[in-house]
């Protein structure tokens, strides 16, 4: 899912610097976005990667804009270069101005889940998920930067009409555990997730993680003028034994900028 947002334009101008890929808003307004991914745990019988991480630079530009991406989205082209690749700009200079495209509104809600089988229940094998996501090429250049089914992308950009300011912070609403249709629960801790990326270098945007039993985490930030993007790979710790069913949970992912 993903979501764009525009901002009031800010003061003085700045850019903050970040890494390259390797390889070929009351009184201070905050903007917030939202996207949404359910998880899943199917529970059969007797009980119910590491990469390395893309943050760059990209130019200050009216109006100032937010995007946040979870699972697909959706872009007129790609932010730096439209629909060639390798992209003929490279950045910071991209975006609408230079020939790339803008975000487009995305209310996909995509599914995360892993099946265990009765003999493997609460075994303490972790067991990977998968998603039904698409997402796997990168909207800032057409790079192919997840892999799916096994990794969900996470990303987006925070951009400033050329003021350098706080970083935005990506957080995710996460319910005290998964349900199933009899009320049954499996907590949402037993849920994580590594982070990766095709070709990255340095710290993850979006690191890895466990999720809490209820209540709100933050899970990554994206400097002012910045494009930020991970692959995430989730897992069930599969180290205890609830009934069989199928059970499910809504994670909400919001972005708020300063």
């Amino acid at each position: 899912m993903h979501d764009t947002s525009s901002l009031p334009p800010a003061s003085p101008p700045g850019v903050t610097p970040a890494a390259h890929r390797s390889g070929s808003a009351r009184v201070g307004l905050r903007r917030v976005l939202c996207g949404a991914v359910l998880f899943e745990a199917v529970i059969f019988g007797g009980g119910s990667g590491l990469a390395r991480a893309y943050t760059v630079t990209i130019d200050a530009d009216a109006p100032q804009t937010i995007y946040l991406q979870v699972g697909v989205g959706s872009f007129s082209a790609d932010y730096c270069g439209g629909t060639t690749f390798p992209p003929p700009h490279n950045t910071p200079n991209c975006g609408p101005a230079y020939g790339g495209g803008t975000p487009q509104n995305n209310a996909t809600i995509n599914l995360v889940s892993a099946t265990v089988a009765s003999t493997a229940v609460g075994n303490g094998t972790a067991q990977t998920m998968t998603t039904n996501s698409t997402a796997a090429n990168s909207f800032l250049d057409g790079y192919a930067f997840c892999t799916v089914p096994g990794q969900l992308y996470i990303g987006g950009f925070f951009r400033t009409a050329g003021a350098t300011t706080a970083a935005a912070q990506v957080t995710a609403t996460v319910p005290a555990a998964l349900t199933d249709a009899t009320g049954d629960t499996i907590p949402f801790s037993k849920i994580q997730w590594t982070s990766s990326g095709s070709g990255d270098t340095g710290a993850e945007p979006f690191p890895a993680g466990t999720f809490i039993n209820g209540g709100v985490q933050n899970v990554g930030s994206m400097g002012s003028n910045s494009w930020n993007e991970s692959c995430w790979t989730f897992s069930y710790l599969n180290n205890t034994v609830p009934p069989a069913g199928t059970f499910t949970g809504v994670v909400l992912y919001t972005m708020s900028a300063p």
